[in-house]
């Protein structure tokens, strides 16, 4: 199948729009949480520029969006000093629910959108057909990120509202196994055990807003 050239700009812009704002809400919430060492970095801003990681914002998911493959992506992590919060297992769980919230938000809007769209005109050009392109990308990509990222695995933010959470010796087996985050979720995408996790309520949620 060849590339659509289109389809790659729409699914990369919608994509880098999303990780900016999933970031942004982090560091507005943390700024808001009594934490502003990500507002002073100039990280409440919808600026891809301040946000971008080089692969999992472009690599990972240009590669993807080519190989008509599923997209994840991700984008610098947001620094948050606990020492400054005035709780801080209750507002580190909030600051890292803030981002995935962001996301079903943004899927919100956009299945709005679609649903006071005009239908398209078959004929000529108009702007109803890529605006909607967008808006549907928009919906699937949030839910996707969104889900993901609720998964209770370090470093993910559903690993960081989990360990609120826990208490004693449970959190302390917890932060023995945050150094090995990232070996255990590229386990659980290469199994095929992640796609198992987030696709039903992923499916449930784009069902329910489409």
């Amino acid at each position: 199948m060849g590339v659509d050239p289109a389809q790659v700009l729409i699914g990369f812009t919608v994509l880098l729009f999303s990780l900016s704002v999933h970031e942004a809400a982090h560091a507005w919430s943390a700024w808001r949480l009594g934490d502003p060492t990500a507002r002073d970095l100039g990280r409440v801003s919808l600026n891809p520029m301040v946000h971008i990681d080089p692969v999992g914002t472009v690599l990972f998911p240009l590669l993807a969006l080519v190989a008509n493959a599923p997209v994840l992506g991700w984008a610098k992590p947001v620094p948050v000093d606990l020492r400054r919060l005035k709780s801080w297992r209750r507002d580190h769980m909030l600051i890292a629910a803030a981002g995935p919230l962001s996301n079903l938000v943004l899927a919100i809007v956009a299945a709005g959108v679609l649903r006071v769209l005009p239908a398209a005109d078959a004929e000529g050009f108009s702007l109803v057909a890529p605006v909607a392109a967008m808006c549907q990308t928009g919906v699937m990509l949030n839910i996707v990120l969104a889900v993901f990222n609720l998964v209770p695995v370090p470093p993910l933010d559903g690993g960081n509202v989990l360990r609120g959470l826990l208490h004693g010796r449970l959190a302390a087996m917890f932060d023995r196994v945050r150094p090995y985050g990232f070996m255990l979720l590229y386990g659980l995408m290469l199994t095929g055990v992640l796609s198992s996790v987030i696709g039903p309520p992923a499916r449930a949620l784009a069902g329910w807003l489409l």
